[in-house]
């Protein structure tokens, strides 16, 4: 996950200036010179660097902060705020035009997901009520048009094709007047990339731009590519005007130094964040949640969301009037682990949840969780309907019979067994308040 190195540096350095009851002058010195390697490592733009620590240094050696009571905690807000600020601030949401038809020209180099990315964007926007078309004008790489339809079909979203045209500009403006026909209300346009940036891919980009007058230009940047991310980005802006920036890739190994520097570097904000390869996993960039997430604060608002976006307020109502009665069984256990994975997985939920450091984190095997999960899965989907409802029933006829057809062990099927009982059992005691009074965990938390 982006920003892992340097959200445990980061952490360290903070928890052993927060151990001090007192701090001085060169503890300021020596933490800033952590975080700047902390930076530096993560592939921060070097002159990013050097202004954020100088601007943390400045804020906290005042008064207010070295006679405090928590020193350590007044140095990690202004460390905070001064992230969030480089990151751009406020979370630069996409806009749509007042006409009621907009236009977005998806633009990058080859290999940065920008194809799939223009189909993360059409489900997006598709889960926030609107209608779009995609628009293949990708006209040399081979089966671009092929993948743009693949991409479309798994997006439930039309697809705008002219294979006897090798003019993106005539392609894009037939599919203009297509989208509107058709009713939709928003027209994505695919253009064609390079492995570099040429003249020729900017003048094309320039005469589409001035043809379709697009409402906006969303430049698709690759996240593992570092500091070169934002030199793309400082490219295309100059020579077209972009108006912002999705950064793919987010979910793979990069250091993140590219998400940090690109809205200072470039000027334009990071509107989106790729995390992962379903086409769910398109995220905005909200700059104070990636802070709170790097620091080992957790991003609540985004897990909120995500359960949101996970279940509908009806599946939510009935599940909580399952877990009231105390109904709930292996059906529901199985659907709660299809959320989990809808919501994107063990690792990426643990990341947003509060007060779980860096370090706590190397220590889970993620791995073995999502093998976990696996073998449940392959466990309960072995079981009829009436076993799945009624765990009683599984005798041990019916437990071999399962472990043959799942690939797991008699054994694995009692301790899934075990752990649904406990997990209805605690259930039980959340609804029956006497029952929690007698609980020691709930007596500890308490009082």
């Amino acid at each position: 996950m982006a920003f892992e190195g340097l959200s445990e540096k980061l952490q360290e350095t903070f928890r052993n200036l927060r151990g001090k009851g007192v701090v001085s002058e060169k503890d300021i010195d020596a933490a800033m010179r952590e975080v700047k390697l902390a930076l530096l490592e993560a592939d921060v733009n070097f002159k990013v660097v050097k202004q954020f620590v100088a601007t943390i240094k400045e804020k906290a050696m005042g008064a207010d902060v070295l006679k405090s009571l928590t020193p350590g905690q007044q140095v990690l807000k202004i460390v905070k705020e001064e992230l969030v600020d480089m990151m751009g601030g406020a979370n630069s949401k996409l806009t749509f035009s007042p006409s009621g038809f907009t236009v977005y020209m998806m633009v990058g180099l080859q290999g940065t997901g920008k194809t799939t990315t223009c189909g993360k964007l059409a489900a997006w926007l598709k889960q926030n009520g609107k209608k779009p078309m995609l628009c293949a004008c990708d006209v040399y790489r081979p089966a671009a048009i092929d993948q743009l339809e693949v991409v479309g079909k798994a997006v439930n979203t039309p697809v705008f094709t002219m294979r006897e045209s090798n003019e993106p500009l005539v392609i894009a403006k037939a599919a203009l007047e297509e989208a509107q026909r058709k009713g939709c209300n928003v027209l994505i346009v695919d253009t064609a990339g390079r492995l570099q940036i040429d003249e020729a891919l900017m003048e094309e980009l320039v005469q589409l731009k001035k043809g379709i007058r697009p409402h906006e230009i969303l430049l698709a940047v690759d996240a593992l590519t570092g500091q070169d991310a934002v030199n793309i980005a400082e490219g295309f802006n100059e020579k077209l005007g972009i108006d912002g920036i999705i950064m793919t890739k987010m979910d793979g190994d990069s250091r993140g130094g590219a998400a940090l520097s690109t809205k200072m570097v470039t000027g334009k904000p990071i509107k989106f964040m790729g995390t992962g390869e379903k086409y769910n996993a398109l995220e905005p960039f909200h700059p104070d949640r990636i802070a709170s997430r790097i620091l080992g604060m957790g991003d609540v608002m985004s897990l909120i969301e995500q359960a949101e976006n996970a279940y509908t307020e009806e599946e939510a109502a009935r599940m909580e009037a399952k877990f009231r009665k105390n109904q709930f069984d292996l059906n529901d256990f199985l659907e709660q682990m299809g959320q989990i994975s809808k919501m994107g997985g063990i690792a990426k939920l643990i990341d947003m949840i509060p007060g779980i450091s860096a370090a706590d984190k190397k220590q889970i095997d993620f791995e073995k969780g999502k093998k976990d999960l696996d073998r449940m899965k392959a466990i309960i989907q072995s079981m009829t309907n009436a076993e799945r409802e009624n765990p009683n029933i599984l005798n041990a006829s019916r437990r071999k019979r399962i472990a043959a057809g799942s690939g797991q062990t008699v054994q694995s099927i009692n301790q899934l067994i075990k752990q649904f009982d406990e997990m209805k059992s605690m259930m039980k005691k959340f609804n029956n308040p006497a029952a929690l009074k007698k609980n020691k965990l709930f007596r500890g938390l308490m009082g």
